[in-house]
């Protein structure tokens, strides 16, 4: 559905020519959720911005569902947008218009007969869940339900495409929760193709197939998200992964340091997740294990654990090899 080719992307300034995004290659399918992480000043926002031409890319091959951006006159760039819809951090409302005029807005843009855009307005409100909103005014709702009408907004013309940057850095972590089930059930009924750009890397093990990693407008890591997430190989991916899971590595360093035996960081996915194999294992092989740390969550639809133990006595070697033919992926953290 979108492909980058080499796409980079500056600015000229008083200073000279800055960069925001060095050059990279990108694929995005259709019906993906696609998460772009970084911190403040990566050039992810650039990178979403160039998706629907806000900014335009300095070099490189951008195709959006098979058109190329940069060659799009005027005309091809409005049927573009059309067909790809944008939330933003902080809504964008028209304070002035009520939920259903705001959702109405872009159907008048497109030309759509008022008859059509009250239709499709009452569709929308009732995908989004707030019928019962269409005559307030943002300044009458909460945070929650100004993104949901940002949501609907994004979705009146109908797009295959919807681009969200720091769609729920403005929410309380109880309704970022429910934007973020929304926009999956989105991606699920409707098949769309949904970017999302973020600084959580929480959000993006809750809702998304892939993800790419920048740093300082660097693409340094991309790939799915179970193996970015439980195998990060780059630092600034890693740091991600730690905030994530609250780990506070100067002390986990302080704690293996006072622990004997072999440490190893064990990772079960899907249905092993749940299976007693490690207790299995210990009884096999004679070894005792202490645990260090541990996480039991889910990444989308698919359960995953990773637990950090300490092996001690029996036949660790053993133990090792029968956890890595079982499934569990083992990562030696000090032998």
């Amino acid at each position: 559905m979108i492909q980058f080719r080499a796409v980079h992307k500056s600015y000229s300034g008083p200073q000279g020519e800055f960069v925001a995004l060095q050059p990279l290659d990108l694929d995005i399918g259709a019906g993906e959720v696609f998460g772009v992480i970084g911190h403040s000043g990566a050039g992810k926002s650039t990178l979403v911005r160039l998706i629907n031409r806000l900014e335009p890319h300095s070099g490189g091959r951008l195709l959006v569902d098979g058109e190329e951006v940069g060659a799009l006159d005027a005309a091809g760039l409005r049927a573009l947008r059309r067909r790809v819809g944008m939330i933003f951090q902080h809504f964008n409302l028209l304070s002035a218009r009520t939920v259903a005029q705001n959702i109405a807005f872009p159907l008048q843009l497109a030309g759509r007969t008022p008859q059509q855009a009250d239709a499709r307005v009452r569709e929308l409100l009732a995908l989004v869940g707030l019928e019962s909103q269409a005559d307030k005014y943002p300044a009458q709702l909460s945070g929650g339900q100004k993104q949901r009408v940002g949501i609907a907004r994004a979705l009146a013309t109908g797009p295959k495409i919807l681009l969200c940057d720091e769609a729920t850095s403005a929410l309380d972590p109880q309704t970022t929760a429910a934007v973020l089930d929304l926009l999956a059930r989105l991606n699920r009924e409707l098949g769309l193709t949904i970017v999302l750009i973020t600084h959580e890397m929480d959000v993006v093990r809750r809702v998304c197939d892939k993800v790419a990693v920048l740093d300082a407008g660097r693409l340094v890591e991309s790939g799915a998200v179970t193996d970015v997430f439980l195998h990060p190989q780059h630092p600034t991916t890693r740091r991600f992964v730690a905030e994530a899971e609250h780990v506070d590595e100067e002390a986990q360093t302080r704690a293996f340091a006072q622990v004997q035996g072999r440490i190893l960081r064990l990772t079960f996915l899907g249905e092993d997740t749940h299976k007693p194999l490690l207790a299995q294992v210990a009884r096999a092989t004679g070894i005792d294990y202490s645990l260090l740390s541990g996480r039991i969550d889910r990444i989308r639809e698919t359960p995953y654990g990773q637990l950090t133990v300490a092996l001690l006595g029996g036949d660790i070697d053993a133990a090792q090899a029968q956890l890595t033919a079982a499934g569990v992926h083992v990562q030696v953290l000090r032998a």
